[in-house]
This record gives structure tokens, C-alpha cells and sequence, in this order.
């Protein structure tokens, strides 16, 4: 589909352009947030210990309070902006790429291979991810590094099963046959023909994974298992502002917001991608819009 059209398509989706609207700044946020909030995130100001949010007489970083050591809370937002959408983009291109690849193997493999390879996945499975995740990281440690390959690992079988099931549906189509009777290679068939039908597929999926995995990543931090300080994340904040939520609600408050926020939008806009790229479905749409 071109540019011009999906775009043309997001604008008749107010709900879906908000959502976009809301990536694209959270993005600009986590991008150059830390170079704009400079050391105000990290910097201790006892007199402002706790402020309240709202109070505009005070530099713009602290408008939304402060947090038990003076840190304006919207800077540290800003700089946990970077850690937690970088963890959760980088676990789902992770998992998304490891896993399609696995997964067109799968469905290409008429032999063991393609066994050995669900039969792994049906293991991964097994066991609860948030609690693989935990137990892995308290061995570990709570690495940003750690972190991505836990929460790769754990999404892994879904890309895995679903783009064996669309492999096994592509392969049997007349093109494909005709690509095999003219000499095509296994490796040209699945980058050339069968690659670009399901990666589409596989980005829907990954565009719902990121609310997921950022969700997971935020319970990780909560439960003191995810990023340490110094560095910080959304659900470091939560963490860190559980113990003053009667006294200070604004510390968990707002990241709390962010992260639901973000993870809204992300789940919005995968919707409206998966009807976008369904004629069928853009169709119905379509019709029920007029109606």
C-alpha cells in the first residue's frame, strides 16, 4: 500500500491520528528528552523535596512535582522516556526478527527441522513468561541487555507459530509452484516471495507486543527485578513512588499515566494498521462509516 494512502486513510481515523500523534511526541521525547532536561533529572534539590505538581513558579521540569529528592518529575519522565521504549522497541525487532526468520524456516521445512523448532517454542511456552523473566533476571541482574533478551525469549513463539501458519498457507498458492517448477532456490523463495506476505502480519503482531512488552518491562522494574538506579524507567518511578502514595501521589502518578498512555496508543494503532491492511476489513469500514 503507498504512503499516500495510509496516510490518507489515518487522517479519517481520528482515534487512530491521536494515537500516532501521541508515538510520534513520546518518540521526539525519548530521542531528545535527556539532551533538553540536562542534568535537572538527576540534580538534588532538598528545598523542593516533594513538591506538589502545578505550582508554574518554578522552572517547567518541576511542574509536575517533585519527587523525595527534588527532581522535577516531568524531567525524569523525559529521561525514562529513552530506557523504557528503547528496552520494549528493542525486544519486539528482536523477537519479531528472530522469531519470523524461525518461523519461515518452520513452515518451509518439510523434514526434523521444522519440528525441532516448534517443538522449542511449545517448551518457551511452558513456562510463565513473567516469571521466566524473574527468575532470569535475579541471576542475572536487571541489565537493560538482560532485559531485552528475557522479554525476546518470552515473545518469541507467537511470531514463531504465527508465521508458520502463514507460510504454510503461502506455499501452496499457484505462484509459489510455478517459482518451484522455475528453478527458485529455498533461500530466494522465502526472502523474495514469502518474506514480504508475512511481514505484515508480523508487524501487526509487534505493534500490539510493544504495549506488552513495555507493560512487562514496567511490572519488572516495579517489582525490583528491572533497570536499577541510576538509570530509571517509567516503572522504576512507580516503584520508587509507591511508598509516598499518600503523601505524595504525583511521584507514581504520572509515570503510571505515561505508561498507560503510550501503551493505549500503541494498542489503537495497531488496530487501525490491521484494517488498514485488510481490503476487507477497510471495506466493512468503510461501509459502516456511511452508513
Amino acid at each position: 500500500m503507498q504512503k499516500s494512502t495510509l496516510l490518507a486513510l489515518l487522517r479519517s481515523d481520528r482515534v487512530a491520528l491521536v494515537a500516532a500523534v501521541w508515538l510520534v511526541l513520546i518518540a521526539g521525547v525519548a530521542l531528545v528528552g535527556p539532551e533538553i532536561v540536562g542534568k535537572a533529572a538527576t540534580s538534588i534539590d532538598l528545598r523542593a523535596r516533594n513538591a506538589p505538581p502545578f505550582d508554574f513558579s518554578r522552572d517547567w521540569v518541576h511542574w509536575l512535582g517533585s519527587d523525595s529528592l527534588g527532581r522535577g518529575i516531568l524531567a525524569r519522565i523525559f529521561l525514562a522516556a529513552r530506557t523504557t521504549l528503547g528496552i520494549a522497541l528493542a525486544s519486539v525487532l528482536v523477537s519479531m526478527i528472530v522469531g519470523g526468520v524461525l518461523g519461515i524456516v518452520a513452515g518451509l521445512s518439510r523434514g526434523r527441522l521444522g519440528k525441532v523448532i516448534m517443538r522449542s517454542m511449545d517448551v518457551v511456552m511452558s513456562f510463565p513468561s513473567l516469571l521466566m523473566a524473574l527468575i532470569v533476571l535475579y541471576v542475572l541482574g536487571g541489565a537493560p541487555a538482560n532485559i531485552v533478551v528475557v522479554l525476546a525469549i518470552t515473545r518469541l513463539p507467537v511470531y514463531v507459530r504465527t508465521a508458520r501458519a502463514e507460510v504454510l498457507e503461502i506455499r501452496e498458492r499457484a505462484f509459489i509452484s510455478a517459482a518451484l517448477v522455475m528453478g527458485a532456490r529455498p533461500f530466494h523463495l522465502a526472502l523474495h516471495h514469502i518474506t514480504p506476505l508475512v511481514l505484515p502480519t508480523l508487524l501487526i503482531i509487534g505493534s500490539l507486543d510493544f504495549a506488552y512488552v513495555m507493560l512487562a518491562e514496567s511490572a519488572l522494574s516495579f517489582l525490583g527485578m528491572g533497570v536499577q538506579p541510576p538509570s530509571i524507567t517509567w516503572g522504576l518511578m512507580v516503584a520508587e513512588g509507591r511508598g509516598y502514595l499518600a503523601s505524595a501521589w504525583w511521584l507514581a502518578f504520572w509515570p503510571g499515566l505515561f505508561i498507560m498512555l503510550t501503551a493505549l496508543a500503541a494498542n489503537l494503532l495497531a488496530g487501525w494498521f490491521r484494517i488498514a491492511n485488510d481490503p476487507t476489513l477497510r471495506a466493512a469500514q468503510g461501509d459502516a462509516s456511511h452508513a
